[in-house]
């Protein structure tokens, strides 16, 4: 556990301890954005992709792929030193979503990984986190050789409300995942204070 200084320098404080998911298709890079940004040597439940699930895990698009998560990545980061963020990579095939709920309970809010060669794929998690209230955006990972869209035609394309945040990003570079974290805690905040706000009336 990270420790911190109160403003008088004087007694250690706990640090806020934050989850967050990060969701998205199968090989959209969820993995790959857990590792690049975690100061901990991030724990991996990867197993080999083999023939019999050929039929199930649909590779179109992400033909090298080799692995596939069948629970979760675990990592970690210190944002300030009294601000500690626990990240959940989900697993992307449709038979592992059965652990969706247990992995979203408690979380702040969600990274929702997009390729844009497969943007469908992200359809599913727009919707799990939609119809949970939690907040999330849509951060598309820019991949070699992929299309770039501006993010409004992103956000048509997935029919997101217009508060949803949609960010470009590289899910192997350690600065742009944290900049995808650090915009959605704002959000986040944004979206808490907005449901806490009295209706007028």
């Amino acid at each position: 556990m990270v420790l911190g200084r109160s403003e008088h320098g004087d007694s250690p404080v706990e640090p806020v301890t934050l989850k967050i998911l990060v969701a998205g298709g199968f090989g959209v890079g969820k993995t790959t954005l857990v590792g690049a940004i975690s100061e901990i040597r991030p724990l991996r439940t990867e197993e080999q992709l083999t023939e019999a699930g050929r039929p199930v895990d649909d590779t179109t698009g992400v033909e090298a792929k080799r692995t596939t998560t069948v629970a979760m990545d675990f990592g970690r980061i210190t944002l300030r030193e009294d601000l500690v963020l626990y990240l959940f990579g989900t697993p992307g095939q449709e038979r592992f979503w059965f652990m969706w709920d247990e992995l979203s309970e408690g979380a702040l809010g969600a990274v929702v990984l997009a390729d844009t060669r497969r943007l469908e794929d992200c359809f599913a998690a727009v919707d799990y986190f939609e119809r949970r209230s939690i907040p999330f955006l849509v951060a598309v990972n820019c991949f070699e050789g992929a299309a770039r869209y501006p993010s409004e035609s992103v956000r048509q394309a997935l029919d997101l409300d217009p508060g949803v945040p949609v960010v470009l990003c590289d899910a192997r570079d350690r600065e742009s995942a944290k900049g995808v974290l650090i915009d959605l805690i704002q959000h986040a905040m944004r979206y808490s204070a907005a449901r806490r706000r009295p209706v007028a009336g």
